[in-house]
């Protein structure tokens, strides 16, 4: 970690010209009474860097370092405690920085934020999923990662990146990655398919719906549908899923996948209703599903019960990679944290490719960064390996708020396209953009 505090003593000057604007502003702003600025824990205390008349001291001569008697708290899931007990063990004896793990669950995190971040009752640090941010940074809970902004940019995958980032402004640091990939029963397909064409031909062989057997199935709700649009050209929102008042479900790419979507009735001739998460995971474990569209949260269902690998989804008919959703969790710095370069050291720390790669091995998370993900680790795993090189190929789900009004109309215009076969695809579509647009209005 010598070689990565060297790099960090580069970025001394965009760090103390941050907080030294910012006490700047607020002493302006209170005329020239305490600062309330989150960013310096509401203190009239200078940055680190800085001496008492003021001056700058030349950020070459030292280091990137925590504020003198820095403390930090870092809010973590169950599942990872063990994990980051040991990483906060490593930054305290790299930093001289103790830092204590309370125990709380990933998606009340951010929930936790809003209400205890006011009062800097929050941790210094914590994990989100990235479709929770944009309320956070709305409401002024995150401090932006800037200072380790282009290290980030350059090491982490190019959609985990975008999912960490709000407004056009990066916030989180990548922690890990999930999407969902093609589960393949290696006794039923000992070569894995490759594209559609491939799927089509197998299912046609070898379906038998009396004895409930199938070639390939997925749910038919927008999240693992996705690939049917995004793969075509298709899109929810504009401006990479941030623009409301764009809205590409009608567009020529989507009328493209919603209607080879239909075409594949022909080898599932079930309706969608039918084929649900529970259905599914049953013939895949009884060995009659051949093909199965899922998630890792799904490994440990099937792994002392079916001889299987993981592949990136089939390639369009036009050859292009299908486009699944994905989901990212990274860690963000508490906007109100009284130790804010601390907090950032640490968040840069657990990001890092050896962090990464361990916490893959302690509890099996997917890393985000580009080399962690190319290391013999997961390479050589059969079934990350396939999961992670479909992230490379997904698009983060939106973390605006307006997807809300997306989900229902979405999941009734894939049922309508695959239970009716005479519906007229762009029609039923223009309506379903109506629908939304209408609901998005409303609130």
């Amino acid at each position: 970690m010598n070689q990565q505090k060297k790099k960090n003593a580069s970025l001394q000057t965009m760090l103390m010209l941050c907080l030294s604007a910012t006490l700047v502003l607020s002493a302006c702003s209170n005329n020239g009474g305490g600062s309330n600025n989150p960013v310096n824990g509401g203190t009239n205390t200078p940055p680190a860097g800085t001496v008492n008349n003021g001056e700058t001291n030349d950020p070459e001569d030292e280091e990137l370092a925590p504020e003198e008697g820095a403390e930090l708290v870092v809010w973590e899931s169950k599942e990872q405690l063990e994990y980051m007990r040991i990483l906060a063990a490593d930054f305290e004896a790299e930093y001289g920085v103790p830092v204590t793990i309370e125990e709380l669950a990933g998606g009340e995190q951010g929930g936790r934020l809003a209400t205890d971040g006011p009062s800097k009752l929050a941790a210094d640090v914590l994990t989100m999923p990235h479709d929770q941010i944009g309320q956070a940074v709305t409401a002024g809970l995150l401090l932006p990662n800037d200072v380790f902004e282009e290290e980030t940019r350059a090491s982490m995958v190019e959609a985990a990146v975008t999912a960490s980032t709000y407004d056009g402004v990066l916030y989180g640091y990548p922690k890990s990655v999930e999407t969902y990939g093609l589960f393949y029963n290696q006794d039923l397909m000992p070569e894995a398919p490759e594209t559609w064409d491939d799927v089509i031909a197998f299912a046609k062989d070898y379906n038998n719906p009396g004895q409930n057997q199938y070639g390939i199935m997925w749910e038919f709700v927008g999240y693992y549908t996705y690939p049917f649009i995004g793969s075509f050209g298709g899109y929810i929102f504009g401006n990479d899923n941030m623009d409301p008042s764009d809205i590409g479900l009608n567009s020529e790419g989507t009328v493209e996948g919603f209607t080879f979507l239909q075409s594949l009735r022909e080898i599932l001739p079930m309706n969608a209703g039918d084929v649900t998460y529970d259905v599914k995971t049953q013939l895949f474990q009884e060995g009659k599903l051949a093909m199965n569209i899922d998630g890792p949260w799904s490994v440990a269902a099937f792994k002392d019960k079916v001889n299987f690998g993981v592949v990136p989804l089939p390639s369009t008919p036009n050859g292009d990679p299908s486009q699944s959703f994905s989901g990212v969790k990274s860690y963000y710095v508490n906007s109100y944290s009284e130790y804010p370069i601390a907090a950032r050291l640490f968040a840069q720390f657990a990001s890092s490719k050896e962090n990464q790669l361990k916490n893959f091995e302690m509890t099996g998370a997917i890393p985000a960064n580009i080399e962690a993900g190319e290391d013999p680790a997961i390479q050589d795993d059969p079934i990350t390996s396939g999961f992670f090189q479909q992230f490379t190929n997904s698009t983060p789900m939106p973390s605006i708020s307006q997807i809300n009004s997306v989900w229902d109309p979405l999941k009734a215009a894939f049922i309508s396209v695959w239970d009716d076969p005479n519906v007229d695809v762009k029609q039923m579509l223009d309506q379903t953009v109506t629908t939304i647009k209408a609901d998005i209005d409303s609130k």
